[in-house]
C-alpha cells in the first residue's frame, strides 16, 4: 500500500475541520501529502497552483457543493481523469448515482473509516496509473506503426481474430536518400543518425498533412500510402512538397539529395509473419514497381508511372515530362514512365 501511496497530493475539501483531520491523519500515515480546503473556492485557488493526484470531496458545502465542484475538475483538461472520491452522509444508492454523473469514482460514508478510506483510495490510484500507462501505451503504438496496423492491432484485441487479407486500390510513395553510402563514410554516425531523422521527420509530416500514412521506414527512406478519394492527386502533391522540404534542407542537414517513386494500383493488405511476429502491410505489383521507380530516380526527382498520370485529372499544380519507356527489373515488358514536376504558374506558358 505504501507504494501506490507514498507522496500522492491528494486534496481534501470539507467545510468542517474534524473531517478534513481524520482524512489527513489517516493518509499522512503512510506518506500521503495532504492539503485542505474548506470549500470550492479555496480548493479550485489550489488546483489552480498545484497538481493534484486524487481529490476527497464532501458532497455538501455551503456555496459550491461537491457535485458542482467535481465538474468543474472534470473540465480541466489535467484532470479528466485523476481519482476523485465523495464523502457523504446521504443513502447509498442516491449518494451513488450523484458521483457518478458528476465524474467522481468512488464514495464512502461519513463517519470515515480509515481503513476503507485507504483501501478506496488504493484501488483509485492503481486505477489510475494502469489507465495511464495503457494511454502512453496507445500513444507509443501510433509513433512506431502505421494507423492501419493499430486498426488492427486494435480489432484482434476485441475479438481474438485476425482481420482476412482484403483487396484494395492505393497510391504507394517510396522515397530514398541518394549517396548515402558514400555520406556514412564522410559524417560521424551521431550526426548522420541525427539528420537522417530530421529529413524522415519532414517527409512523414507531409505525408499526414496530405491525407497519406507511413507504412514502415527502409533505412534511409519511407513507404507511403495513399488511399481513399483523390489519392493518386493527394500522392503526387505530397511528393513534389517533399522534394521542396529536401531542397530547403540541404543548407543545414548532412541529407542531400533523395529521389522518389510513385505507382498506384491494386494491392493486397494483410498480415505478414508467424503468430508471435506478425507485419500488417502491403504487398503485389503496385508495390514492387513503385519500389522501383525510386532506385531510377534522379536527385531531387520524382518517377511516376503511366498508372498515376492517367488517374490524375488535368491539374495545373502538376506536370508530367520526359515520357519514355523504362526496363524495371522483374517486369517483362517496358513501362511508361514519366518526370513528375510542378506546374508552371498561372500566365506562364506551360511545356
Amino acid at each position: 500500500m505504501q507504494n501506490i501511496l507514498k507522496d500522492k497530493l491528494v486534496l481534501v475539501v470539507d467545510d468542517m475541520s474534524a473531517p478534513r483531520m481524520l482524512v489527513s491523519t489517516s493518509l499522512t500515515h503512510y506518506g500521503v501529502r495532504v492539503l485542505e480546503a474548506a470549500d470550492a473556492k479555496e480548493a479550485l485557488r489550489i488546483v489552480e497552483r498545484e497538481r493534484i493526484d486524487a481529490f476527497i470531496i464532501d458532497i455538501h458545502m455551503p456555496g459550491m457543493g461537491g457535485i458542482e465542484l467535481c465538474r468543474s475538475i472534470r473540465a480541466m483538461g489535467p484532470y479528466a481523469t485523476t481519482p476523485v472520491m465523495f464523502i457523504t452522509t446521504m443513502d447509498q444508492s442516491e449518494a451513488l448515482q450523484w458521483a457518478l454523473d458528476a465524474g467522481g469514482d468512488d464514495f464512502i460514508h461519513k463517519p470515515v473509516q480509515a481503513v476503507v478510506l485507504r483501501a478506496r483510495l488504493r484501488n483509485l490510484l492503481e486505477k489510475n496509473a494502469y489507465l495511464t500507462q495503457v494511454e502512453m501505451m496507445s500513444r507509443s503504438l501510433q509513433r512506431y506503426v502505421s494507423p492501419r496496423t493499430e486498426e488492427m492491432a486494435r480489432a484482434f484485441a476485441a475479438t481474438g481474430e485476425l482481420p482476412p487479407p482484403r483487396r484494395q486500390d492505393v497510391c504507394v510513395l517510396f522515397s530514398d536518400v541518394r549517396g548515402f553510402t558514400e555520406l556514412s563514410q564522410e559524417v560521424e554516425p551521431e550526426v548522420l543518425l541525427q539528420s537522417l531523422s530530421d529529413h524522415l521527420a519532414a517527409q512523414v509530416n507531409l505525408v499526414q498533412v496530405h491525407g497519406g500514412y507511413i507504412d514502415k521506414f527502409a533505412g534511409d527512406g519511407l513507404m507511403a500510402v495513399f488511399d481513399g478519394e483523390q489519392r493518386v492527386l493527394k500522392c503526387c502533391l505530397c511528393a513534389l512538397d517533399i522534394v521542396d522540404a529536401s531542397i530547403q534542407q540541404v543548407e543545414h542537414l548532412k541529407i542531400r539529395q533523395l529521389g522518389i517513386g510513385i505507382h498506384a494500383g491494386p494491392v493486397i493488405t494483410g498480415n505478414l509473419g508467424s503468430s508471435s511476429r506478425l507485419d500488417y502491410t502491403l504487398i503485389g505489383k503496385t508495390v514492387n514497381l513503385a519500389a522501383r521507380l525510386c532506385s531510377m530516380a534522379q536527385r531531387m526527382s520524382i518517377v511516376v508511372s503511366q498508372a498515376v498520370r492517367d488517374a490524375v485529372p488535368p491539374d495545373p499544380r502538376l506536370a508530367f515530362r520526359n515520357e519514355r519507356d523504362a526496363t524495371v527489373r522483374g517486369f517483362k515488358e517496358p513501362i511508361a514512365v514519366f518526370d513528375l514536376c510542378r506546374g508552371a504558374p498561372s500566365g506562364e506558358a506551360k511545356g
